[in-house]
């Protein structure tokens, strides 16, 4: 009871002087247990399924009102159509090559109602999904290097923590390199995770060079016998030209360390941040070989239309998606599952 008055007086001085704890600031990872726990009551499908329900009432919502009942399809509906995709964040080049193919169905009288429209739609949007889906595989070189790269504030870390956990419970031999030397608490944030996943992390003071800290996690991960090395790297290059400079020193740093290295290169993205993310991809490509996306936080956003578009218009696959804060909530992407989670209403 002591603790408990304890707790709430020190919530009150907080909020009357403004002060904030380090746990309202960074995020703890959440136990074991309460993954469990979550796990048991529902399973991934399902979490997706629930997760998108924004995004489906935005797209499919929409969608189901304009076609569901009609008797006849014509260029009308079409149009409209149209621009429920542009304005879900599907994007305008990878709406124009779905409305494309929808007119080449209705030419072949194949759109005789609203049902029809509604699972050719959704056909079309799984066929441009399936065009560069490839899941990672890890392999082929060891250590295999992924670097991971992503503006500030779109889960780059925690994306990191999630992977190390993933990997290190398959019983690989994980290193992490804390590469963003920038942002305050970035390093002790990715300890946090390392403890959690039980893998070590490579780091130097704030403020040092990112090159520095992936030379000497290239050079541990080799003298260890790491099977994963995972860098992280600062996140506000696409604003700084001389930090996208310095994301091409890393590159070449670690591609004279580990020859081939870095294997893959993964961009972090928010969904919910919409036509914002393609302007990321854009930018990002400029500085570095990127090879893969992952989107996060699609839980609780009416955006999640944008992974359709990134992925078509950049002809990148998706390797992983993030649906909650559960360390199990980072899954391969499954372009199937995903189309089918966001068409399911009921």
């Amino acid at each position: 009871m002591a603790e408990e008055r304890k707790g709430l007086f020190r919530g009150l001085i907080n909020r009357v002087t403004g002060l904030t704890t380090q746990s309202e600031v960074e995020p703890v990872p959440p136990s074991s247990t309460e993954v469990v726990a979550e796990e048991q009551k529902l399973s991934f499908f399902d979490r997706l399924k629930t997760g998108l329900k924004k995004t489906t009432d935005g797209l499919v919502g929409r969608i189901d009102r304009l076609v569901l009942g009609k008797k006849e399809i014509d260029a009308d509906t079409l149009e409209e159509l149209e621009e429920i995709l542009i304005t879900s964040d599907i994007g305008v080049k990878t709406t124009v090559e779905l409305i494309r193919g929808l007119e080449q169905r209705l030419s072949r009288n194949e759109l005789k109602d609203g049902e029809a429209l509604r699972a050719a739609l959704k056909e079309e949007l799984l066929t441009r999904l399936l065009v560069k889906h490839a899941p990672l595989t890890i392999g082929g070189a060891a250590p295999f290097v992924i670097l991971v790269v992503g503006v500030n504030g779109v889960g780059k870390t925690t994306t990191i923590g999630k992977l190390a956990a993933r990997y290190a419970s398959e019983g690989k031999k994980v290193l992490l390199a804390a590469g963003d030397t920038f942002r305050a608490a970035a390093a002790e944030q990715l300890e946090i995770w390392g403890a959690r996943a039980g893998v070590q992390v490579i780091r130097h003071q704030e403020g040092a060079d990112p090159s520095a800290v992936a030379f000497d996690a290239c050079k541990a991960a080799v003298s260890r016998g790491t099977e994963i090395l995972i860098i992280d790297t600062a996140g506000r290059l696409h604003t700084k030209v001389n930090l996208m400079e310095e994301m091409k020193k890393i590159n070449r740093v670690i591609g004279r360390e580990i020859p081939g290295a870095p294997n893959e290169t993964l961009l972090i993205l928010d969904g919910a941040t919409g036509q914002n993310a393609i302007s990321q991809v854009r930018l990002f490509k400029e500085s570095t070989d990127v090879s893969g996306l992952v989107l996060t936080k699609l839980d609780g956003t009416a955006k999640g239309g944008i992974l359709v578009a990134v992925s078509y218009e950049f002809g990148l696959p998706v390797r992983y998606i993030g649906v909650g804060e559960g360390v199990d909530d980072l899954r391969e992407f499954d372009p199937r599952e995903f189309v089918d989670a966001l068409f399911q209403t009921e």
